[in-house]
């Protein structure tokens, strides 16, 4: 049972994260986009924090954060957008949906390591 789902297109930024949060004692599953991060969040109810990136093929991070507050009810996970985007008006339509926060690439750990801990109760 995982306790943070990594939702990425990007098979090197799945593993850079996820890399750096297993080794620093985080359950991680990973998706590829995200219908693949709905999917995951469906059959493992652990998942307390999502690292997801905005753009990605088939469901980008900011439908799929409104579908998981809306359709799935789940108003309990974080979810952070870790993305290139740092444009207002997506940051806007981001909070409108339920994103907890917004990181800007490129992903730096030890700057999120404590919060993401506290996120997942590891503190």
């Amino acid at each position: 049972m995982a306790n943070v789902l990594v939702v990425d297109d990007s098979a090197t930024m799945r593993e850079i994260v996820a890399g750096y949060l297993n080794q620093n004692g985080f359950q991680v599953a990973v998706a590829s986009d995200g219908r693949d991060g709905l999917l995951q969040l469906r059959s493992d109810p652990g998942i307390k924090l999502i690292v997801s990136d905005v753009n990605m093929p088939n469901m980008d991070g900011l439908t799929m954060a409104d579908k998981i507050r809306k359709e799935l009810g789940n108003k309990d996970v974080r979810i952070i957008m870790l993305t290139t985007e740092d444009n207002p008006a997506m940051r806007a339509r981001g909070k409108e949906v339920g994103v907890t926060g917004w990181i800007v690439k490129p992903f730096r750990g030890d700057a999120v390591l404590a919060p993401f801990k506290k996120f997942c109760g590891l503190s």
